[in-house]
Formats: C-alpha cells, sequence, structure tokens
C-alpha cells in the first residue's frame, strides 16, 4: 500500500466551528456523525464498486454507490447551484463525447467540478447510524471528503494504470460500450473518455499527495481479494 505522506492541512472554510451547509450543522458535528463512513474514490475503471460491494457483504456494511444516485442528484440540484450540469445536459451525446477536446472533458464536467456533493452528504447523514456505511464513486474529490473525516484511515483512493483503465474499458464493450456507442463517432469518442479519465487520475495522484491522502495503484499484477484485503486492513476492518 503506497501513502502520499506530504503535511495535511484541513480546509475548513474557517475552522472546525465554521458552519456547513448540512442543516447549519458544525463541521465537527458532521465529522463526527460521518465517522462510521468509509469512502472509496479513484478513477473510472479502478474497481471502485466491486471492492465496495465485497467490503460490504464481507463486514456487515451499509453501501451507498453515487453513481446510482446521480440522476436522483440530477433532479434535487437548483440550476442556480449547478450551472456546468445545466450545460451538459444541454449538449447533443456528439457534443459531450466527441467534438470537445478531454481537456475540456474534464475542466467542464459538473461531477469533477464538485456540483451535487453536498446531496451525497445529505443522504448520508439521513441513513441509520446502526452499521457502518461504504460510500463510492469517482464524485468523492479529495478536497471535499476531506474535512468530513474523523481519521485518515476512513478514506482512500484507488488510482488505476493507463493500462488497466484500456483494459477494463475493452471488457466493458470498447467502442460499443453504454453512452459511447450512442456517439457519431465511437472510436474518437472511447479515446477522449480514455484521454480525459487518465487526466482525472493524474489530477487525483496530485490532490491525495498534497493533502496527505491514502491511494492504492490498481494494475494487472493485483488480484481483487488483495484489494479488497487492503482496503479492509487501511480501513482498520479486520480488527
Amino acid at each position: 500500500m503506497r501513502r502520499n505522506r506530504s503535511a495535511r492541512v484541513r480546509q475548513d472554510n474557517g475552522g472546525d466551528e465554521s458552519r456547513s451547509a448540512h442543516g447549519g450543522a458544525s463541521l465537527t458535528g458532521v465529522r463526527e456523525r460521518l465517522g462510521h463512513v468509509f469512502w472509496i474514490g479513484g478513477g473510472s475503471g479502478s474497481g471502485k464498486s466491486t471492492i465496495a460491494r465485497r467490503l460490504a457483504d464481507r463486514h456487515g456494511m451499509r453501501l451507498f454507490d453515487t453513481d446510482a444516485a446521480m440522476p436522483g442528484h440530477a433532479r434535487r440540484m437548483p440550476p442556480r447551484q449547478s450551472p456546468y450540469l445545466r450545460e451538459f445536459a444541454a449538449m447533443t451525446m456528439d457534443q459531450r463525447w466527441v467534438d470537445r477536446s478531454p481537456r475540456a472533458m474534464l475542466d467542464n464536467f459538473h461531477w469533477y467540478r464538485g456540483e451535487g456533493f453536498e446531496l451525497i452528504v445529505e443522504d448520508l447523514l439521513g441513513l441509520p447510524a446502526d452499521q457502518p456505511v461504504v460510500v463510492e464513486g469517482f464524485r468523492l474529490l479529495p478536497g471535499l471528503v476531506l474535512p468530513l473525516l474523523a481519521r485518515e484511515s476512513q478514506a482512500v483512493w484507488l488510482l488505476p494504470t493507463p493500462e488497466f483503465r484500456k483494459a477494463v474499458f475493452d471488457a466493458r464493450g470498447g467502442r460499443e460500450w453504454g453512452f459511447i456507442a450512442k456517439t457519431g463517432d465511437p472510436e474518437r469518442a472511447l479515446q477522449n473518455v480514455l484521454e480525459r479519465d487518465a487526466m482525472f487520475t493524474d489530477r487525483l495522484t496530485e490532490q491525495t499527495r498534497h493533502l496527505g491522502l491514502h491511494v492504492l495503484e490498481v494494475d494487472s499484477s493485483v488480484t481483487e481479494e488483495n484489494l479488497v484485503r487492503r482496503v479492509s486492513a487501511l480501513f482498520g476492518l479486520d480488527d
């Protein structure tokens, strides 16, 4: 397991007693209420969903899939708070995935901008606290998750190598997969998405290093079971 060890500074918008956006509660209060939550972020194709599912099954945890929550969150977000989502929604499939550069796709993607993250927190706060929760998804941006952690060992980011990510996308169907196949140029759309996701993973690598958060690199030498064991050990679930 690799852990970035740069100096870690909490960014709490004024300290622990500042008021958060979550019902006016202080960040200290929110952090305490989320002390039973474990976070798995990372790049696309890194195995976040699989690892979270297996941890939930193995340790009796409640699973919160942030991808599955996206449609509902999009409906709940006021337009004034989600300009990038509204811009994305107005685009055609080719405008989203073919015509734009990978850099523009990275910089303007609403979920990468953190839009709707407060709804993830709102939903987590609304869950019963009678069992641990594992939440997973690429929407878990390091700078947004960090202020909510009672301890560093509550969170990890899985960072796939480009080769591993490409193999995962090929296994999903490549240019015939999902939204890629709905574009006018699936081959170009696939390459754009792969380049965008590689840049997103690079961004996560830089952010986690700067914030001193835990990461695990995922490549073809890492088995699923090994990754489950490493994440479980980091979370302290085997104690």
